[in-house]
């Protein structure tokens, strides 16, 4: 074997991920503690959940109540506890250095679940460089202590429980990260499909209550204070954003923006797409169309289809970037729920390897232009559309076997 032939090996096979995978978990690990280090930690909203959670800590639990300098505490329960955590490990707050080796911490966690997820779906190990390459994802976690990092990592530990069968724990897992940041809700159509396909509405059914229980737990304290104040400001879908922040949609224009009509288009792209993956992606392991596949779910006559990691990893991922997408206005840190989204599903939409790391490129450039552009905010948009449109057209991991399902179909087949 020639040199080249074993370089193109290394970077296609994916048995080498699992050593290369490591290497960059402990050249990650380095990097992180050299920006702690030596870049100046930029004060955003970790000040704001501080003063919010010192409230709480003082007996508040009227949601409308719970305030800081820049604005009204807008995020689940779960995120009031998670950093009520943070207040007292941090001296309320004023450790700034420790609050950054804690997410640091979360960042590496995440990253190797992440991993985990890329190597079980069989991912090849050239796109694994791009998963610690990100300036943006380092900013979310060292350099301002989002929320986002946390729901993030809730989000890819769903993703892995889902690829090992463990419906239960992923789809509360899940709704945790739900009771972070609402912004996981956006995985809700992939999730549903993935459990429809597992087990049909009996298994659908218990799980949708377990999810929903999940949120009325954690919301007790303050639903029993002012269950309409916490929901409306929980789970508001009808914030309205400021067009100065916006990520994506600067270049429409701010009369554009600020419209009812453009949300409402948004909104109705959003429905079509998700039908269209639904109809034509979604549910291929079924072997069904796609009114059929409803009736026999309805009535109750689903059967459990085998579902490939790679299936389920690129179904929930999918959902994710089709949401942000339609999204009214993104804002930066919403960049950890796309850093380690993107490589997949760009190599699951069939780029070239050079292609691949073009539009990642492209799109780490969109989220790091402060602030937004109207290229800057095309490329954001243009990225994710390629990425939707792509996987419309190409994507062919919607046959949904699992791998133990085809090797022993294809052990069938040469007998």
């Amino acid at each position: 074997m020639t040199i080249s032939n074993t370089i193109v090996d290394i970077l296609t096979n994916p048995k080498h991920s699992l050593w290369i995978a490591p290497l960059l978990v402990v050249a990650d690990a380095v990097l992180s503690a050299l920006i702690i280090k030596k870049v100046p930690y930029t004060e955003i909203d970790w000040t704001t959940y501080m003063q919010q959670i010192a409230l709480y800590q003082a007996g508040e639990r009227d949601y409308t109540a719970i305030k800081g300098d820049t604005g009204p505490l807008v995020y689940p329960a779960a995120h009031v506890y998670i950093y009520s955590f943070l207040y007292e490990l941090t001296n309320k707050g004023q450790d700034i250095v420790l609050g950054q080796v804690i997410f640091a911490g979360i960042y590496i966690t995440t990253l190797v679940v992440v991993l985990s997820c890329y190597i079980r779906a069989g991912a090849p190990p050239y796109l694994l460089p791009l998963l610690v390459l990100s300036k943006r994802l380092h900013s979310v976690y060292m350099l301002r202590l989002f929320n986002d990092g946390i729901a993030t990592f809730a989000m890819w530990l769903g993703i892995f429980l889902f690829q090992r069968r463990q419906l239960t724990a992923a789809t509360t897992v899940w709704s945790l990260g739900v009771g972070v940041k609402m912004s996981l809700l956006l995985l809700a159509p992939g999730v549903a499909i993935v459990v429809a396909l597992s087990g049909g509405i009996w298994t659908a059914v218990p799980l949708a209550l377990n999810a929903i229980l999940t949120q009325v737990l954690l919301g007790i304290p303050f639903l029993r204070e002012n269950a309409i104040g916490y929901a409306s400001r929980a789970f508001e879908l009808t914030r309205q954003f400021l067009y100065e922040w916006t990520v994506n949609w600067r270049f429409v224009g701010e009369e554009v923006f600020e419209s009812p009509i453009f949300s409402i288009n948004l909104l109705v792209l959003h429905v079509v797409l998700i039908l269209a993956f639904l109809a034509t992606r979604w549910i291929r392991p079924s072997g069904e169309e796609l009114d059929f596949f409803a009736q026999k779910f309805i009535e109750g006559r689903s059967t459990r289809h085998p579902l490939s990691s790679k299936y389920i990893t690129t179904t929930l991922l999918t959902s994710m970037v089709i949401g942000m997408l339609c999204a009214r206005s993104l804002h930066y840190q919403f960049y950890a729920y796309l850093g380690w989204t993107t490589p997949f599903l760009l190599w699951q939409a069939k780029l070239h390897p050079v292609l691949i790391y073009a539009v990642w490129a492209m799109q780490e450039w969109g989220w790091n232009v402060f602030p937004s552009t109207n290229a800057s905010s095309a490329a954001v948009v243009a990225c994710l559309a390629v990425q939707v449109v792509m996987l419309l057209l190409n994507d062919d991991s919607s046959q949904g076997l699992s791998e133990d399902i085809k090797k022993s179909v294809g052990e069938q087949k040469t007998k």
